[in-house]
């Protein structure tokens, strides 16, 4: 908008005054070139620039001279700005400009933006010239008010904003769905809550000052109120806190609290807070969160029982107070006859609650209790109980005391089927402090055990393998020949960290010729294939050996052409085969041959001891078909023994093996004089608790001096 005011004089420092129609003078130009406002000079009925001081240059730019003003100002947006210059040229009359729009024009760097300026324009001619047109022109003086404008317009826009504010704030704290309060700056509730005193029932009275804290769930009061006198100390931009708070029915349902402060000043005169109920974030967010424990604790567990005890340690104490797993035993899974026995494998209990449910063991499932229809009908079974002695039949057998001491109240029988059958069963229990268990936890304790599922069914899958294999292999296992003069003993013990199964095998008998063989293998591998595998070779290797009789490295060599057919390409195979060869009553020898198994071990009756490496070739399927296996005798001093071994007794991960044997040597050497069970047992049990493989060992004892020889006798462990 443009505003023309008539004034007396021309602009300041201008011209000499008069009324409209003269023409004041303008004194030489150069004396504009100090002022501290924008001047600038149009001659003739086509305003030609003839001068603009140093502050118009740096508003407008350096503008060329000597050409019209619609030429020197072509970027100009406000086209009617020229129609003023023609009518103040004309009439004489002066202009004002008020900064009541912006002005659109190109400045000093070339950039266009909006501008606002205060302009006078008046008629003015050269001193000494005002009858030449040519001479008579226009004199504009300009000053910028850009910031003072766009202030205001903040502080305008400001005053509107906090305006909206302060009516949302009062829309907020007078609807009564919203939980919206106001404390002093030292966190004490001063007005009134219509939402707060609405969800949780209580009055004002009880609200106010800090009263507004007990409505909040007593296990999380305290670290409420410990929240909020940090904040109010600290006084952070924005106190964020989740805890449950009590609604009038009773219920407990999550919220989130926001507060912030309110300044003046730089001082705190008060706090302004919302609470936004977040239950169903809440039980979302826990949901994926147990989900997710509960799948990394399964994948983590290789064993039935450990899978199972694993959920319950991620149900104890998120969704009950304990946890009881029990497992049917291998074969009873899907029986339905009276008097079923399963196993107790597990007992997970919260802190505070009495800590022995019942011993780990197995239990006689009494028939028509609620454990019993949980199994029998396939689904959960809920059960209540009141105050003081637990009935027998509403809880799993064994824990009615333990129960009645932690105030059971609530018991669930979660059975889990695989296959159609059950095999396990989870009792979750809620006690004495905890409420009764909802439809939602119960539902995300149904969602915990369906996601492990698999995991469940692979693991009672490969019990159910193990167990074969382990019968298995504990068939083929015999108890060595008793033969008259020798000493014999065998152990073998599975891997206490590994799966229950693997291919270490050991033999002994008394062949045609009189010879007693030993032998000891190892079969890569700890599942069913390598103990079938084993199998295998064991029996192949005992064929040939009573068959043929020739020196052990050309047996084995024959055992290498077996195992092609029996398709070891995924695994590996050594062994060890040796006969004690001599007269009863005479000196005996070892005669043997090794293929890429730990050598013998020979300890003497004084306590020496060394490894018998003579006859070491590769390992059974890997020789080439033109070579021969080394065989090779071995003196057998009175009274010493002969030990075989896997390498589970050596091999530790942290290790290279030759520590493993030189261990080996030195522990045997003392145990020279030990009976040959006692030598055994004790070369076994330190290795048998940390190897992560099976060990099997097999040992002779020579007879002594003529007199002195015990009687023959023979041993497995």
């Amino acid at each position: 908008m443009v505003t023309e005011q008539p004034h007396g004089d021309g602009p300041g420092g201008a011209g000499t005054g008069g009324s409209a129609g003269e023409t004041p003078g303008i004194p030489a130009l150069d004396v504009f070139d100090p002022a501290p406002v924008a001047v600038a000079v149009f001659h003739g009925p086509d305003h030609v620039l003839a001068y603009t001081n140093a502050v118009y240059r740096r508003l407008f730019g350096d503008r060329p001279l000597g050409v019209p003003a619609r030429e020197a100002l072509s970027d100009l947006q406000q086209q009617e700005a020229f129609s003023i210059l023609d009518r103040v040229y004309r009439t004489g009359e002066p202009a004002q400009i008020g900064p009541d729009r912006p002005v659109r024009l190109e400045d000093a760097r070339g950039e266009v933006r909006d501008r606002w300026f205060s302009l006078s324009l008046s008629r003015a001619a050269s001193e000494g010239r005002a009858s030449a047109p040519e001479q008579v022109g226009v004199l504009l003086v300009a000053m910028e008010v850009t910031g003072e404008v766009t202030a205001k317009e903040r502080a305008r826009l400001l005053s509107e904003k906090r305006l909206r504010v302060l009516h949302r704030y009062q829309s907020l704290v007078t609807a009564g769905a919203q939980k919206v309060w106001v404390t002093d700056p030292d966190g004490r509730l001063i007005e009134r809550s219509p939402g707060w005193e609405q969800v949780t029932g209580m009055s004002w009275d009880e609200l106010r000052g800090d009263g507004w804290l007990d409505s909040a769930h007593p296990d999380d009061r305290a670290a409420l109120a410990e929240a909020w006198r940090r904040a109010v100390q600290e006084v952070p931009e924005l106190f964020q806190h989740r805890f449950r708070l009590r609604h009038k029915d009773g219920c407990h349902r999550h919220c989130e609290l926001r507060a912030v402060p309110i300044r003046e000043a730089g001082r705190v005169v008060e706090w302004i807070g919302a609470c936004a109920d977040i239950e169903d974030q809440w039980l979302a967010e826990r949901r994926k969160e147990l989900l997710v424990r509960a799948s990394a604790a399964v994948t983590e567990s290789a064993r039935a029982d450990h899978a199972f005890a694993a959920v319950g340690r991620v149900i104890v104490p998120e969704l009950a107070d304990a946890c009881g797993v029990y497992l049917f035993p291998e074969g009873e899974p899907g029986t339905e006859r009276e008097g079923r026995v399963i196993h107790r494998i597990s007992a997970t209990i919260r802190d505070g609650l009495p800590g022995a449910m019942a011993p780990l063991r197995p239990e006689r499932v009494k028939p028509g209790s609620a454990f019993d229809q949980a199994i029998r009908e396939h689904r959960p079974v809920h059960r209540t109980l009141d105050p003081g002695p637990v009935p027998a039949g509403k809880v799993p057998p064994g824990v009615n005391v333990w129960a009645e001491e932690a105030g059971v109240h609530d018991v669930v029988m979660f059975p889990v089927t695989v296959a159609g059958s059950v095999h396990a069963v989870f009792t979750v229990y809620a006690c004495r402090g905890r409420e009764p268990f909802s439809r939602d936890e119960l539902g995300l304790i149904r969602a915990v055990l369906d996601q492990s599922l698999p995991v469940f069914s692979h693991a009672l899958e490969l019990r159910h393998t193990q167990r074969i294999a382990l019968a298995l292999q504990r068939s083929l296992l015999t108890d060595p020949p008793t033969v008259d003069g020798l000493e014999i003993v065998a152990r073998y013990t599975p891997s206490s960290m590994a799966d229950e199964v693997g291919g270490d095998w050991y033999d002994s008998f008394v062949l045609p010729d009189g010879a007693t063989t030993l032998i000891i293998g190892d079969v890569a591998g700890h599942d069913l294939t390598a103990a079938v595998t084993m199998s295998k070779m064991r029996n192949m290797l005992r064929g040939l050996v009573v068959d043929r009789q020739e020196p052990p490295g050309d047996i084995l060599r024959r055992l290498d052409v077996g195992t092609q057919i029996l398709d070891m390409e995924e695994g590996t195979a050594t062994c060890v085969y040796a006969r004690i060869e001599g007269e009863s009553g005479g000196p005996r020898q070892l005669h043997f041959s090794v293929a890429g198994h730990p050598p013998p071990l020979l300890i003497t009756a004084d306590g020496e001891a060394r490894f018998l490496d003579a006859a070491q070739d590769i390992m059974l399927g890997g020789l080439a078909p033109d070579k021969e296996r080394a065989s090779t005798t071995e003196p057998l001093p009175p009274r010493s023994i002969v030990l075989l071994y896997t390498d589970g007794l050596v091999e530790r991960a942290d290790e290279d093996i030759d520590q493993g044997l030189e261990r080996l040597r030195r522990h045997a050497a003392r145990l020279a004089t030990e009976p040959l069970d006692e030598f055994c047992r004790a070369l076994v049990e330190g290795p048998s608790a940390t190897s992560n493989d099976d060990i099997a060992v097999i040992a002779a004892r020579m007879p002594g001096p003529e007199g002195q020889e015990p009687e023959g006798s023979a041993t497995v462990m």
